[in-house]
């Protein structure tokens, strides 16, 4: 197909092209979203939809969350990206993906531009096409037969290559460009048109005209009549493609148009400290001016003259003309889907070129740090962990006219309309950000009790078995090694989730909301204060760069378990946001309480209330009251009815609730929702079993309670219902690790695997398997062998409970 367009003229190479795309390369939601495009979108008088971006254009930006506000973006497609593994042809699926995410930009009101490769390898492909026809027409002339495994293909010089592909390469980009009802031009560039005045004048005015007439610019070096390429000596194979370098151009046409980004796709992640591949490699986040020594480079790409060590001259060229750059990986089928719209976003993709070097260290430099600061927690003796917490619980009490300054200043920010957003705090999130005197005395309780419960908890011997003589086998308790948690508005977690780490042993990296910035800083400062007394200061990091939570998310290799404090939706974006690492979380918190036939009345209303209006933000608030059908227009009923309304609780009315009155509050929309504020869904339900099926078929799993004085009732309750909590006669809201005497929790768990319900402390611990031996070999227990397995199992020591 691809001889017959080069040879057949653009309009025909379109029609041919296009349903190929639209079955393939484009998909159905993509073609319904261009259609939409297509009507707000045209070359008449019909105003473009644009999103109002604005950038004095002088410094790079500092950050990558800067990057939204990019302008104006070079896109530098390298041959790795273009061309296809075998590198004759185009690779055509990232080509349409690269072009949609381009259009994608340019439809919100950016000024794109390409620099790409890919004329070489295009012209390959239909040269090499052009020479098997010819040959086989010949062979088949002189023989009588069809011989092409004996046919041997010329070695192709590349600038021939590059005028036969420059017109298919164009009409492929037209085509695809099309499809967003976004046209494209097409500009051939030689070093001598940067160097000649005259000629860098046209060129500019060319690309700003194009520009504002909201083109976009597809520049790619005249490889037709540059130079010849370096020859190959580092290269494999005799037709391997040699393409001039474009990285070079794209630094000079970034700085040339004062751009805001340049974006250098290619076939790797971005920058290592060494070799890709290489056993010790590390993708480098952030790169500054000056770090080049900490960099070994390794060999070229598989095609293109530049490699890495080009790319990165390239990019600090560029960063010093004022224009940001980002390197990338242009070729994995997971991520270059979405790769340029992910950096412009923002999100931690490739490697970010920065002037701006932060006064702490990275997310990953923490992470370290928190790993190396947690194995030495983990070494140290009990007394010594519980030491450092009792001092925490001082410093709680002792600084508590600084903490609670720094609160102060949190609160006055959080009333005040956010910047970004230009909202306030919800009522319910000002009550979980504010800290009182009562609060950090409750919070000293609770960690006096953590320090107590932590002198038997690391290096806990679970299990002994003798395998064979003086061959002892032994289970112990080990910390899970670093946790990440995250969590909102919430300043009274830190010292919490802080001193659950410190007895278990583990590292820990803390992502707290932007609303307590002031409180958060002063009690990391203070938990760090208490590690310095053991010298383990650094295993407890609090995250105060501008990572997104979904970036921390994919650090898999630093992080062993992720812990969400905070809202169901923060728990859902986390569980799917997680890339490889555990999360321990609730995605709901519904929790039910069923009121029996034989409840008792003094105790309901006290047990409603308490549920309900104690503190509706809570994820263990209650959220759904059932109630037995022999209860309705009961006295009991109407004092239910009654405290409700006093206490300002909206209600929902359930499908059965509804039909059993004349008037009655709207029927509620869903029954599996959680308020999380003075609003209670009521439902009627016929018996014990069906309050279980309920439970079981709207629930979340976290806390369910039943209200009886019929004991075999409630026990076949507390048996049936299948949640992390099950309370019979009491508040859903004791579902707490502090309540349950855990001392605090670092969250609430409902899922079947590790740790369920409140988790404290041994819920942050695994295992692992200690054998202690004499020489002994495996084959010595085989069946010639001379020794036998005992698998004798040998006592425990005892746990020590003071």
């Amino acid at each position: 197909m691809l001889r017959q367009v080069c040879c057949s003229g653009f309009q025909p190479f379109r029609q041919r092209l296009l349903p190929w795309l639209q079955s393939t390369a484009l998909s159905r939601s993509h073609r319904v979203q261009s259609s939409a495009i297509r009507h707000v979108r045209s070359w008449s008088n019909i105003p473009f939809i644009t999103v109002p971006l604005s950038r004095t254009h002088g410094k790079s930006f500092a950050h990558r969350s800067e990057l939204k506000h990019a302008k104006r973006i070079v896109v530098k497609l390298g041959s790795a990206v273009v061309t296809r593994g075998d590198e004759c042809g185009l690779a055509l699926g990232r080509l349409a993906s690269i072009v949609e995410q381009v259009s994608v930009l340019q439809n919100q009101g950016r000024e794109m531009m390409l620099v790409t490769s890919g004329a070489v390898a295009f012209g390959k492909q239909r040269l090499r096409h052009e020479i098997l026809l010819s040959q086989s027409v010949r062979q088949a002339l002189h023989s009588g037969q069809n011989q092409l495994k004996e046919m041997a293909i010329p070695v192709l010089e590349a600038r021939a290559c590059a005028a036969a592909g420059q017109s298919g390469l164009m009409a492929l980009y037209e085509a695809m460009f099309t499809q967003y009802s976004i046209c494209a031009a097409q500009i051939l560039v030689t070093n001598l048109d940067f160097h000649d005045e005259q000629k860098r004048r046209n060129l500019n005015g060319t690309l700003h005209e194009l520009l504002r007439m909201n083109i976009v610019p597809i520049v790619n070096t005249n490889d037709a009549v540059v130079p010849p390429a370096e020859p190959n000596s580092d290269l494999q194979g005799v037709n391997v493609i040699s393409v001039k370098d474009n990285d070079s151009l794209a630094a000079r046409l970034a700085v040339e148009m004062k751009t805001d980004l340049l974006i250098v796709l290619s076939d790797v992640e971005g920058l290592f400290d060494s070799p890709p591949g290489s056993d010790d490699a590390k993708l480098i986040d952030i790169f500054y001016p000056g770090d080049q020594q900490s960099v070994t480079f390794g060999t070229k790409s598989r095609v293109g003259m530049g490699g890495m060590e080009a790319k990165v001259k390239a990019a600090l060229w560029a960063l010093q003309g004022g224009t940001s750059v980002v390197i990338a990986n242009g070729t994995h089928p997971k991520v270059s889907g979405h790769v340029i719209t992910d950096i412009v976003e923002g999100k931690k993709v490739g490697t970010f070129f920065s002037e701006v070097k932060p006064a702490g260290p990275t997310v990953e430099q923490q992470g370290e740090m928190a790993r190396s600061g947690g194995r030495m927690l983990a070494t140290l003796e009990p007394e010594q962990r519980a030491e450092i917490i009792h001092h925490l619980a001082d410093l709680l009490t002792d600084q508590r006219e600084e903490i609670l300054l720094a609160n102060k200043k949190d609160l006055e920010e959080a009333e005040g309309k956010d910047q970004v957003t230009g909202r306030r705090l919800a009522a319910p999130l000002l009550k979980r950000l504010s800290l009182s005197t009562s609060k950090l005395n409750s919070l000293a309780i609770g960690l006096r009790q953590i320090a107590a419960s932590s002198q038997d908890s690391v290096g806990r011997v679970l299990r002994r078995t003798r395998i064979a003589k003086n061959l002892e086998l032994e289970q112990v308790t080990v910390p899970i090694g670093v946790l990440l948690v995250i969590f909102e508005s919430r300043p009274d977690c830190l010292p919490q989730v802080a001193a659950l780490a410190i007895a278990s042993g583990n590292g820990l990296l803390l992502k707290g909301g932007k609303e307590a910035t002031h409180s958060n800083r002063i009690l990391h400062l203070l938990a760090q204060e208490a590690l310095s007394i053991h010298g383990v200061k650094e295993a407890i990091q609090l995250v105060n760069t501008r990572e997104e939570v979904e970036d921390l998310c994919r650090l898999d290799k630093m992080i062993d378990l992720i812990i969400p404090r905070g809202s169901s939706q923060l728990v859902r974006d986390i569980q799917k946001a997680a890339k490889g690492i555990p999360v321990m979380g609730h995605s709901e918190g519904i929790c039910h309480m069923y009121v029996d036939s034989e409840a008792s009345v003094d105790k309901v209303t006290r047990l409603v209330r308490d549920s309900k209006c104690e503190y509706p933000a809570a994820c263990n608030a209650l959220e759904t009251l059932l109630i037995h059908r022999d209860l309705l227009r009961t006295p009991l009923f109407d004092q239910i009815i009654d405290m409700l309304r006093v206490e300002q609780v909206k209600i929902h009315a359930g499908p059965k609730f509804a039909s059993y009155l004349t008037f009655s509050p709207s029927e509620v929309k869903s029954l599996r929702t959680e308020y999380g504020d003075l609003e209670l869904c009521i439902e009627v339900v016929d018996s014990v079993q069906e309050a279980i099926d309920h439970i079981h078929k709207y629930g979340s799993s976290h806390t369910d309670v039943i209200v009886t004085e019929n004991e075999k009732t409630a026990e076949f309750f507390l048996q049936h219902v299948d949640s992390a909590c099950v309370f019979w006669n009491a508040s859903t809201r004791f579902s707490d690790g502090y309540r349950f005497g855990l001392g605090a929790e670092v969250g609430i768990s409902t899922s079947r695997i590790h740790a369920r319900g409140p988790v404290g402390l041994e819920g942050l611990l695994t295992t692992k398997w200690l054998l202690r031996g004499q020489d002994h070999v495996v084959s010595d227990f085989s069946e010639h062998g001379n020794l036998k397995y005992l698998h004798e199992n040998l006592p425990v020591p005892q746990r020590n409970t003071n």
